[in-house]
């Protein structure tokens, strides 16, 4: 055995030793807290709950579109025209949507602490 051979050996188990000490070392130092462990649990579950609420929202909003499918009349001050039931009803809750937050940037600028 000539020494290249010898020195890549020795190597290897050099490298190998290091593996083992670092992965000893690195379960201890990686060893979760019960706080940090709740407090990601408690993420996870938000998340879901989340997504849950979203997915609930989205079929609330297709059962609410294939209900009202019906055509009505509206009467405005200068005529009349005909629309659909649903794209009343969203066309009025994205404009109350849009209101709500001009109106509470507004307020919330308007009552602010004054700057010195």
């Amino acid at each position: 055995m000539d020494s290249s051979e010898r020195l890549s050996g020795e190597t290897e188990s050099a490298e190998s030793a290091d593996r083992r000490a670092g992965t000893a070392a690195g379960t201890e130092t990686a060893a979760e807290t019960r706080g940090a462990r709740f407090a990601r649990k408690a993420h996870r579950t938000r998340l879901y709950l989340n997504a849950g609420a979203a997915v609930a929202l989205l079929v609330f909003l297709i059962a609410l579109v294939l209900a009202n499918t019906g055509h009505v009349k509206i009467s405005w001050v200068f005529g009349a025209s005909s629309v659909s039931l649903v794209w009343l009803v969203l066309f009025s809750a994205m404009l109350g949507l849009l209101l709500g937050m001009v109106l509470g940037a507004l307020f919330h600028w308007r009552t602010r602490t004054p700057r010195n």
